[in-house]
């Protein structure tokens, strides 16, 4: 496997700090002990979890008001895979990329894959992009896509989605994620159950050229950049759309997607119960759609989210598998370290949800315990698994410490100097 860090310098890095490590693990053990949990067994699952890396996340973001591009960013999708695959070769909880047409379109999709293989790398749900407008596009998106009023605009973003769905089956990914920001700015722009009605007959076209071993999932997202009714606002309409198009249509659940405050974990439940959690894009956010590093504002969050996933994973078994992946934009730090810092902090809400006693939960709720059934869950999520996540690393030939191993290694100034900035190439950032 090709990796664009030396083996060298992680080892180096990872002997330094072993032995702090080693001590912070005993310690841990010995409480998980008291409380009856293995480490082993533990430092085993962390070992399993995977979360895919969005191609865009590797370049730098912006905001409406301006964009400052970093040092050494992805200018293609080749670049972008090399980013990825610093991610993954530190972290180890990265194996997958999501990549994004057209912005990723290549000419030879065989070779692009075979690159992505040669890094360790697979393609996890490709995404349509009807958001915006490409260049020696014949029609506008300004006024809607898959819910334009224009049947020659609907039939153009059909086709889009249904060219990505090729792209993606050559590229081995099983899975299309399509987000749309049709809807209006204004009340009477457009008839809001017409627009609904024009989506589900563009949808259903969509739907019809899917594999049968792949799933769509829908994305709902509660304004922007429609600020007065977005046609798929929310998990109601996402799930009444997946249920009105069949088995193979999934909701997708964007973190950052959401009214300020809303109960995420517990339309993670819903859906789940329902059969129609397709997957997450994670991220965080404090106000709105801010696309922020997972874990940064709301740990607790994210760990109840999990904690219901853990839930339905013990009621579902084996075909309980929704996709895990990141959606974010940076716009201030290095791209690949909030990656990597944010697939550390899904991957420690996936281990924490593992320390709740589940059976124990379910007494202490049948009793109507309600401090101690909330306490359950608490101790679960301030339970330190550091040591865990760095032992899980270590014994999959990872860093310790990954951002701090990649700043020792010279790898952006090195891109810096390799990727001058060249107009008109991809930066990447969704801004």
């Amino acid at each position: 496997m090709n990796t664009m860090i030396n083996e060298g310098l992680v080892a180096e890095h990872n002997a330094k700090l072993q032995a702090n490590l080693d001590a912070d693990y005993a310690a841990l053990a010995g409480v998980l002990q008291r409380r009856g949990q293995d480490i082993e067994q533990l430092t085993a699952l962390a070992q399993t979890f995977a979360v895919a890396v969005p191609t865009w996340g590797a370049g730098t973001g912006g905001t409406r008001f301006a964009r400052f591009p970093g040092v050494g960013e992805p200018r293609n999708i080749f670049e972008k895979l090399e980013d990825c695959a610093v991610i993954n070769q530190l972290t180890q909880a990265t194996p997958a990329v999501s990549p994004h047409f057209p912005w990723d379109k290549v000419s030879d999709t065989a070779a692009l894959r075979e690159i992505a293989q040669g890094y360790g790398l697979a393609f996890d749900a490709v995404n349509s992009n009807t958001f915006q407008d490409q260049l020696g596009q014949a029609h506008t998106y300004k006024h809607g896509s898959l819910t334009s009023q224009s049947a020659a605009v609907r039939a153009q973003a059909v086709e889009h989605n249904i060219e990505c769905i090729e792209l993606g089956r050559a590229l081995g990914s099983k899975a299309l994620t399509v987000w749309v920001g049709d809807g209006a700015n204004f009340p009477g722009q457009h008839n809001l159950r017409g627009a609904l009605e024009r989506y589900l007959d563009s949808m259903r076209d969509i739907y019809g050229a899917l594999p049968a071993d792949w799933n769509i999932f829908i994305e709902h997202k509660l304004f922007e950049p429609a600020f007065y009714a977005t046609t798929i606002a929310d998990w109601g309409t996402s799930f009444a759309c997946a249920t009105t198009l069949g088995p193979k249509a999934k909701c997708l659940v964007d973190l950052g997607h959401h009214a300020p405050n809303t109960n995420i974990e517990m339309i993670v439940a819903r859906l789940a119960q329902f059969g129609k959690l397709g997957g997450f894009h994670f991220n965080d956010s404090k106000y709105g759609d801010d696309d922020l590093d997972s874990g940064s504002i709301n740990p607790f969050q994210l760990f109840l989210v999990f904690n219901e996933l853990a839930d339905a994973a013990e009621r579902e078994g084996s075909t309980f598998n929704p996709a895990y992946m990141l959606d974010q934009s940076h716009n201030v730090t290095d791209p690949i370290e909030s990656l990597m810092s944010s697939a550390v902090e899904v991957q420690r809400a996936f281990i924490q949800s593992a320390l709740v006693d589940r059976a124990g939960l379910r007494q202490l709720q049948e009793s109507n315990d309600v401090h101690a059934s909330a306490q359950a869950l608490k101790q679960a999520f301030r339970t330190d698994v550091s040591a865990i996540l760095a032992m899980a690393r270590l014994r999959s030939g990872a860093a310790i410490d990954p951002v701090a191993c990649y700043r020792t290694t010279g790898y952006r100034e090195a891109r810096g100097v390799a990727r001058p900035p060249k107009a008109g190439a991809s930066s990447s950032g969704i801004v």
